[in-house]
């Protein structure tokens, strides 16, 4: 009868919200002491519910009882179902008094806000990182723990959460089923178009508060602030070179392993990178888009044509330590480097 009367005589003596029935007090309580009395004896996950413990060992089972009637795609929890069908509908009800972005949940929207006021409530107990979603926080304690539970069943990689076993399953199916409404260009996550979508509106939310440049996404902010940090976590194990990007890490470990995995489909030649291959291509259709002002000589890279203008200005950034001299690249004095080391 509480449900029609609205009588709720179980208040909680800590935060003041009251409840129907002395169970759910019960439960509401452990959100101040932290219990969890239910455990995943899987992976070790423990919940304060017996019923989040159920939910949770479906990740575990591949049991999705709840399926889309409209594309098909199955569900652990009922919720989820409800707000995958707003994916359809369209339906989103709640805005950002910031940046006017809509979402289908209250939950969500409260989350955003955070990337504008920089709330990061969730703390790694072990290291002090802080985290605007409990999610993040649990998935990167296992870097600490190194508990990573969910493997691919085709290369062998593991990852510390479902979902993101889900979407590395697209790397190997081509799956790509979010898309773009303006340009059509498709991508294996849904975060990725909204990040995409900054594009085409321009919007920059993130800026740096050294020297006010701004980025479309926080990914690249972190990165460019180690512009002015100078910090480079990513060290090689071979030869102790540090670098300020993984990806930077990873293509330097070609050089000491031989590895060229981009090829060129016309001359066969192979590169460490993506990028060396790009610029190597147009030595085969002859495009030269970067031109010098001064005596009209064409570049494929940017790169070059920097360099190439150091002829003109006389400027040399790169000195010797051991004899004073300078070069205008960086190829050049490396050279040199090997007259003094041998």
């Amino acid at each position: 009868m509480r449900i029609h009367t609205g009588e709720k005589p179980y208040h909680c003596e800590l935060c003041g919200c009251a409840f129907t029935a002395s169970n759910v007090l019960k439960i509401h309580m452990r959100k101040h002491s932290g219990e969890k009395p239910y455990k995943c004896n899987v992976c070790g996950s423990a919940f304060s519910q017996n019923t989040h413990l159920r939910l949770h060992m479906r990740t575990h089972t591949g049991e999705k009882p709840y399926c889309c009637e409209v594309c098909g795609y199955s569900f652990i929890a009922r919720s989820s179902l409800k707000l995958h069908m707003n994916t359809h509908t369209g339906e989103k009800q709640f805005s950002c008094d910031v940046c006017s972005l809509s979402f289908s949940t209250k939950t969500t929207l409260r989350i955003h806000m955070r990337t504008h006021t920089g709330e990061k409530p969730y703390s790694c107990d072990v290291c002090g990182k802080t985290f605007r979603r409990n999610s993040h926080l649990k998935i990167h304690k296992t870097i600490h723990t190194g508990i990573k539970p969910y493997s691919c069943e085709i290369c062998g990689s593991s990852f510390a959460a479902g979902y993101v076993l889900k979407v590395h399953m697209r790397t190997h199916s081509g799956e790509k089923p979010f898309s773009c409404e303006i340009c059509g260009k498709k991508f294996p996550e849904k975060s990725r178009i909204r990040i995409h979508m900054r594009i085409h509106t321009g919007e920059k939310p993130y800026s740096c508060e050294v020297c006010g440049t701004s980025f479309a996404n926080s990914s690249y902010l972190i990165l460019h602030r180690r512009i002015h940090t100078g910090e480079k976590p990513y060290s090689c194990t071979v030869c102790g070179n540090s670098f300020p990007q993984s990806s930077h890490l990873k293509s330097h470990m070609r050089t000491h392993t031989g590895e060229k995995p981009y090829s060129c489909d016309v001359c066969k030649k192979a590169y460490t990178t993506s990028t060396a291959l790009k610029l190597h291509i147009v030595s085969h259709n002859g495009n030269k888009p970067y031109a010098c002002e001064l005596c009209e000589k064409s570049f494929a890279e940017k790169a070059r044509l920097k360099i190439h203008e150091r002829t003109h200005t006389g400027e040399k950034p790169y000195s010797c330590e051991i004899c004073g001299k300078s070069f205008a690249s960086r190829p050049n004095f490396k050279a040199h480097m090997r007259t003094h080391i041998g």
